[in-house]
């Protein structure tokens, strides 16, 4: 949807073209209004992305994703406006309504205009079309609050898997999805 500009925008543009005695209309394309995303592919070859792996009492919270039809852990695009620590818990209360707590070591920086953040425990690079691909920063997390909630418009069901339960999911996990969540149970069990 394109709109016209209010006459102030007109005017202050009008000031900074001395001489012009024809009015300038200026145009904005307005965004449309979105729900809960607030952004898909941002870049035209590589986008950056967040999983998060949530284990708590020996089991692996999982995703039945509605458009894919794949088992996934949380996760989604890091926003222009944040870094991969902020989509991370972002997404993780979007996907399932819990708060979680990032897993990993925060160096102890201190300098002004320096903010250290937890570094993700994989990363891994993954093709999404023959033109597209994701870098994807793998967490891992415990949830510290919420309640589970399953995000309805993406996910058909949410799960919290052990490790026998990973071979019985249907659809089948993926080689990496599996692997990545005997990685999160291997280290955070218990």
């Amino acid at each position: 949807m394109i709109r016209q500009s209010e006459t102030r925008n007109v005017q202050e543009v009008n000031s900074f073209l001395p001489g012009c005695s024809s009015p300038i209309r200026l145009y904005f394309r307005q965004r449309p209004k979105q729900t809960k995303r607030r952004m898909a592919h941002i870049h035209e070859k590589i986008d950056f992305t967040v999983a998060i792996f949530v284990v708590h009492e020996g089991k692996v919270l999982l995703v039945h994703h509605k458009k894919l039809n794949r088992w996934l852990p949380l996760g989604g695009h890091i926003e222009l406006d944040e870094d991969p620590e902020a989509a991370a818990l972002r997404e993780a209360r979007e996907e399932s309504g819990l708060e979680v707590e990032l897993v990993g070591t925060r160096p102890p920086i201190s300098e002004e205009g320096t903010r250290a953040l937890i570094a993700p425990r994989f990363l891994d690079i993954h093709r999404i079309s023959s033109t597209h691909e994701h870098i994807g920063m793998i967490y891992w997390a415990r949830p510290k609050g919420g309640v589970l909630k399953l995000a309805e418009a993406e996910h058909h069901e949410l799960r919290w898997c052990a490790s026998q339960d990973l071979d019985k999911l249907n659809p089948p996990l993926s080689g990496a999805v599996k692997w990545y969540c005997l990685q999160a149970l291997a280290e955070l069990g218990n």
